[in-house]
């Protein structure tokens, strides 16, 4: 199965330019990269985001911690375009599952990204309230869970499994480390992998040789020792 390649991004320069690359199936974002690209009002900062990306899937999150604003804001965020998947967390922040509102905005017909998910147990509990028409994407959060010390694969083998009855599920490798996720996510059959920009550009030089990476490394230790002029 061919994984979809979304960038991870809020620049919007960034957006402009990774938007024209047919390796990009489609764009994620989050409050903290939108705080971080310079968003100061966040329905105008997505807007712009949006009339870009006209063509693919765009994930935009919403920020709320309880039931009602989570609602509130998640079906104003629907309406600003056909391409909007709605991101919600699978639990706010005291850990309570978001099971009420992903089914009623799935019941809704709403196109969910379900984020900040980290087990196959979770993957479950989602699967237990969402239809098997309206897309929804799952995504677990590789990158973080091995920052921890944990094993994300075996999570995503169950999750992928789990998921098989629900063609209109996908699961999706999000929190990329390292270029090489992107086969990892490949071999374990996830449909979507979410990328930054700078991991984009090095999935696209793929193909090197082992002797290739060997000399072009020795050569570039060759080149800063003669910058720095040592002598031993």
């Amino acid at each position: 199965m061919k994984t979809k390649i979304f960038c991870d991004i809020a620049e919007l320069d960034k957006i402009r330019r990774f938007n024209k690359k047919k390796i990009v199936k489609g764009f994620t974002t989050n409050p903290s990269l939108m705080r971080k690209a310079g968003a100061k009002d966040y329905k105008s900062y997505s807007q712009k985001i949006l009339k870009i990306c006209k063509n693919k899937p765009v994930s935009l999150e919403v920020f709320a911690d309880e039931y009602n604003e989570m609602k509130i804001q998640a079906l104003k965020i629907n309406t600003w375009a056909k391409n909007v998947y709605v991101k919600v967390p699978v639990v706010n922040s005291k850990g309570k599952f978001m099971g009420k509102i992903i089914r009623e905005l799935n019941n809704q017909k709403i196109k969910l990204n379900i984020t900040a998910v980290y087990t196959a147990m979770q993957t479950q509990k989602i699967l237990k309230v969402i239809d098997k028409k309206t897309k929804v994407i799952i995504s677990i959060f590789a990158g973080r869970a091995g920052d921890a010390g944990k094993d994300p694969v075996p999570e995503f083998i169950k999750s992928i499994s789990l998921a098989k009855r629900f063609k209109n599920v996908e699961i999706l490798w999000a929190s990329v480390r390292e270029p090489y996720n992107y086969l990892q996510a490949k071999q374990l059959g996830c449909h979507v992998i979410t990328v930054p920009p700078s991991t984009i550009e090095k999935i696209e030089k793929f193909g090197e040789t082992f002797d290739m990476l060997t000399v072009g490394t020795v050569k570039n230790f060759l080149i800063d020792s003669k910058k720095s002029k040592f002598k031993i």
